[in-house]
C-alpha cells in the first residue's frame, strides 16, 4: 500500500491492534508471538502509538468496534497498558464505540490489571482458557492452570465486566468426549455471555504440526464432528445461539467485531503482522516486532505486502464466511441449481432471501463450502 494513495472515502468502523508478546510460546499458535524484554517491549509500546497516529491521519474512521489480540495483551504491565489504551482514546475519536475487546490470558490477569482495563474503556473480555482439564493445558503449552483460569473469569466478573467470552479448544490430542463435556459444562457454570469453540488445526510452523507429521498426533473426523455436534447440543439447550459454527452467546452479546470480519467489513489492522482490508486491497504490516518498530521511528510505512483483491475473491471469502453464520448468504449469491441439490441433500435450508445451513450442514461446513466454491 503507497502512503500517498487517495483512497475512497468509505468510513472505517472496525480496528484491531495486535500484541506480539507472549510469556510462554503455545506449541499450537501460529499468530505472529514473541518473548520479548523489557526493552523491547517498551520500544513496541512507543511504535504502536505512532502507527496508531498515522492511521487516524491516513483513514476516515468512525470506530465503532476495537479487538486488541495477540499473542497476549495482558503479557503487558497494567502501567503500559493504560498509557496505551489513554493514547488510543487521545488518537482516535471513540464516540461511537460500541465494543472494545481484548484477548487476556489467566495466567497474567490480576484484580489490579482488570480494573484499570475496566476503567480505560474495555468492555467486553476474551479469556483464553482453551480447557478445564490440567493435564491438556500442560500438552498446549498453556501457563495456567484450570484453577487459575476460574479465578481470572471471577477477578473480571468483579472488575464490572458484564460481557466475558470464554475460548474453548476441542480435539485436542488424547482429549476424550468426558473431558469435552466437562470443558463445555465447567463453561456453563460460570455463565458467560459468550463462548468460542474452536477445533485444533495443526498450522504451518508450529510445534504441533511437526508432532503430527511424525505421526505423534492424528486428526480424526468422526471424532471432531462428534465434539462439535455436543457442543451445539450441548449450548444451544444452556440458551446461547449458535451466530457462528464456532461462537454461542446469549441474546444481546455477539461479538460485533468479529461479525464485521464475516460480513466482510472493512477494517484497520495495527501491530506488527496485522491485517488490513479496504475494499479490494488486503495488506499486512511486517511481521517482526524489531523491524515495525524500526519503520515506524524512521517515518516509514509498517506495510510489509500487500494483495489487490478481485470481485471473484470477494465473492469467495464471503460464501465461505457467511455460510458459516446464523445468516447465511443471500439466494442470489450461488447457482440455483447448487443450492436445490444442498436443500435436497438436507445440508442447506432457506429463508425469505437467505440460504443457511442446516444442522446438518454446519457439520459439513468446508465441505458444502467447497462445494459452492
Amino acid at each position: 500500500m503507497n502512503e500517498n494513495d487517495t483512497h475512497p472515502s468509505n468510513v472505517i468502523r472496525h480496528l484491531y491492534v495486535h500484541f506480539p508478546f507472549c510469556a510462554r510460546i503455545c506449541p499450537y499458535c501460529a499468530f505472529y508471538k514473541t518473548r520479548g524484554n523489557a526493552t523491547e517491549v517498551a520500544r513496541f509500546c512507543e511504535a504502536i502509538v505512532s502507527e496508531a497516529r498515522r492511521v487516524a491521519k491516513k483513514f476516515p474512521l468512525t470506530v465503532e468496534t476495537i479487538f486488541c489480540g495477540g499473542g497476549t495483551p495482558t503479557a503487558l504491565s497494567t502501567v503500559q497498558l493504560k498509557n496505551l489504551l489513554e493514547r488510543f482514546r487521545e488518537i482516535f475519536d471513540l464516540s461511537a464505540l460500541r465494543e472494545w475487546s481484548i484477548e487476556a490470558n489467566p495466567g497474567s490477569v490480576s484484580v489490579k490489571k482488570a480494573v484499570t482495563l475496566r476503567e480505560s474503556g474495555i468492555n467486553r473480555i476474551s479469556l483464553g482458557v482453551q480447557t478445564w482439564d490440567n493435564q491438556l493445558l500442560k500438552l498446549l503449552g498453556r501457563e495456567h492452570d484450570a484453577a487459575q483460569a476460574e479465578e481470572s473469569f471471577h477477578i473480571f466478573r468483579s472488575a464490572g465486566f458484564s460481557n466475558i467470552s470464554v475460548d474453548l479448544m476441542f480435539a485436542l490430542p488424547g482429549q476424550r468426549e468426558r473431558q469435552w463435556r466437562d470443558s463445555l459444562q465447567k463453561t456453563i457454570a460460570l455463565q458467560p455471555e459468550h463462548i468460542s469453540t474452536y477445533c485444533l488445526t495443526y498450522e504451518e510452523d508450529t510445534e504441533f504440526l511437526a508432532r503430527f507429521q511424525q505421526g505423534e498426533f492424528a486428526v480424526n473426523d468422526e471424532t471432531e464432528t462428534r465434539f462439535l455436534e455436543l457442543a451445539m447440543t450441548t449450548l444451544e439447550t444452556a440458551g446461547y445461539e449458535q451466530y457462528e459454527i464456532s461462537n454461542y452467546a446469549r441474546r444481546g452479546f455477539r461479538s460485533e467485531h468479529n461479525r464485521a470480519y464475516w460480513r466482510g467489513a472493512d477494517y484497520i489492522g495495527i501491530g506488527p503482522s496485522a491485517f488490513s482490508t479496504r475494499g479490494l486491497e488486503r495488506w499486512q504490516n511486517v511481521a517482526n516486532h524489531n523491524e515495525y518498530a524500526r519503520r515506524l521511528f524512521a517515518n516509514k510505512s509498517p506495510v510489509a505486502s500487500i494483495e489487490k483483491l478481485t470481485p471473484a475473491m470477494k465473492r469467495t471469502e464471503h460464501i465461505a464466511l457467511g455460510l458459516r453464520t446464523r445468516e447465511g448468504i443471500g439466494v442470489h449469491t450461488i447457482g440455483q441449481n447448487q443450492a436445490e441439490r444442498l436443500i435436497s441433500d438436507g445440508l442447506l435450508s432457506r429463508q425469505a432471501n437467505r440460504f443457511a445451513l442446516t444442522r446438518a450442514g454446519k457439520l459439513l461446513a468446508d465441505s458444502v463450502a467447497e462445494e459452492l466454491l
